[in-house]
Order: structure tokens, then sequence, then C-alpha cells
């Protein structure tokens, strides 16, 4: 069945969907699931543009991340990037009784921090992490300490201290969930990749090694080849997955990784657009001014 890929690109977008009051703050939010109500019986695949973490339980919704089966059986902690893809069976007699809470975070919220780099060492964040982390009373009870101390401090009154220990709070999580999830996987084997996770190998690789200054922007043929699919399949199963063409989804990681260098580097605007594989400045800037609304220069003053 063709389901309909809905694509929530914000903190306030997403509690406008689901009926929530407005936001405490437009970066992170943190939401007890018995507040979103029961889902409507039928299938539905949704893409954030923002991070997510859950914890869950007593939760029996049959779900597909990426393109592949997650299970929630035993674990209870979901983590989820954005721009990945997370389908929800609801099927007729479903009893509807979850407890726990979700925190979301945008992208924005670690710019100009070092979570903004060291975020992508958590592989857990990752299509190939198929399994929930299952958590013992005690832990559960930790991690629900630390995502209580991060609501407690965006409703307290923000200052220039609130982001500081927001993130400070967010990495303890953070790394107690690697700790926990290395200890999960010591007897489990993670599941092979699918072509999404694949794809964000590739991409990542080719990022990093800078090939974009030598080459530019990879086409989609090369994407294609090195996954052994062809550029028609690449494109119909993105396009079907998270709505977006394959062109797409490339020019949204290269504005995250512009982002990135604008934040927490001092490179000038120009030579960030050449490791990106710009040949001319202009041509970086409205494809950056076209997706944030700002100018490279505006979004770095944002920071400062």
């Amino acid at each position: 069945m063709n389901k309909q890929v809905v694509r929530i690109r914000s903190i306030r977008e997403f509690h406008k969907l689901f009926r929530l009051q407005k936001p405490e703050h437009p970066l992170i939010t943190i939401i007890d699931l018995e507040a979103l109500g029961p889902p409507a019986e039928g299938s539905y695949s949704r893409v954030f543009d923002f991070y997510s973490i859950s914890l869950k339980k007593n939760f029996h919704l049959k779900m597909l991340y990426g393109q592949q089966p997650h299970d929630f059986d035993e674990g209870v902690l979901h983590f989820m990037a954005p721009g990945q893809v997370l389908t929800i069976h609801v099927e007729k007699d479903y009893v509807h009784n979850p407890s726990g809470w979700m925190i979301l975070f945008h992208p924005d919220l670690l710019w100009n921090t070092p979570l903004a780099k060291t975020i992508k060492q958590y592989e857990y964040f990752g299509y190939a992490a198929n399994e929930a982390l299952h958590l013992s009373d005690k832990e559960e009870t930790m991690i629900t300490g630390i995502a209580k101390s991060m609501q407690h401090e965006y409703h307290s009154a923000i200052d220039r201290f609130s982001q500081n220990v927001i993130i400070a709070q967010l990495e303890l999580l953070l790394t107690y969930a690697e700790r926990f999830y290395q200890r999960q996987f010591i007897t489990r084997k993670m599941s092979g990749h699918d072509i999404l996770y694949r794809l964000e190998e590739l991409l990542n690789h080719y990022f990093n090694s800078g090939a974009l200054t030598e080459k530019g922007l990879p086409t989609v043929t090369y994407i294609a080849e090195s996954l052994h699919i062809t550029p028609n399949y690449l494109s119909s199963l993105l396009k079907s997955l998270t709505g977006q063409s394959t062109q797409q989804h490339l020019h949204n990681k290269l504005i995250e990784l512009a982002k990135e260098k604008l934040s927490t580097t001092d490179l000038s605007v120009s030579e960030i657009a050449y490791q990106l594989g710009f040949e001319h400045l202009a041509s970086f800037s409205k494809l950056f001014k076209t997706k944030t609304n700002l100018s490279p220069l505006e979004f770095r003053r944002s920071f400062n």
C-alpha cells in the first residue's frame, strides 16, 4: 500500500500537528506520550527534520525504521536523526496505553557547540540500529531523570546559560545510552545495512574525504552505481520514503555541513564554498538562502 510521507520540519510544526500547546522553546521539547492521544487506524510514514529520543513502554505498534522492522518487544529507548523515515502500522484492534516521553531537538540547537560534530559518533541514531535499547529499572529512572532536568531547564526563564546547561544534560544522556547500547550488542548482531543506511555511509565518506573540493557534489548516477542499483530505483526509493528527490537529499546534507563549518570554524564563506565543491560563491549563497532563508553571513552572525 502506498503510504503518504508526512515531513515535519520544526518543533512547532510537530506540536501543531498533534494539537499540543505551543512549545516553550523553539528548538527543543519534551512530550509526555499520553498527551499524543491514540493514532487512527492505518499506516503512517513520517520524516522529522530534527532529532528524536523516545522512551516508550506498552508500545505494541508495528514499525518500520528505514526499510526494516524495528523491534520494541524488549527495548524501550529509540533514537532517530533528522531525515530518517519511520513508518507506523496501526491495526484495527490496537489498544492504546503507552507511557513514556519523547525528546525532540532541532540540529540548530547544537550549532556552535562541540556536540554539533560529536553527535555523529553515536551510531544508535543510524538505520543499522534496528533494536530499541533495553533498560533496567535503574537505568530507566536515571535516563528519565536527565530528561526531566532538561525539561525543567527550558521551563525556567531562558538566559545565556540555558543552552550550555541543556547541551551538557543532552551529552550526558547520549553518553549513558552509548554505554547501554555497547552492553546490549555484545551478544547481539546488528542487522544487515539496508540501502538507506548504505547511502548515508557512502555520502558521509564522500563528504569527509575531500572529494567535494576535488570533484564537486556526487552525481545520482555515481551514487546509484556505488550502491549497485539503478538511478531510477534510487530516486523512486528516496521519493517514496522521504518525499525528496536524490538531489534534494544531497543538497540538505550539503547545507548541514555548511552550517557546521559556518558555526564552528573561522573559515571565510568563500573558503567554505570552495571546500563544498562550489566554483562560484554566488551559487553557494543562493542555495544556502533557499534552504535556510538566511545568507551564510546572516547564519554565522546569529551565533555572535
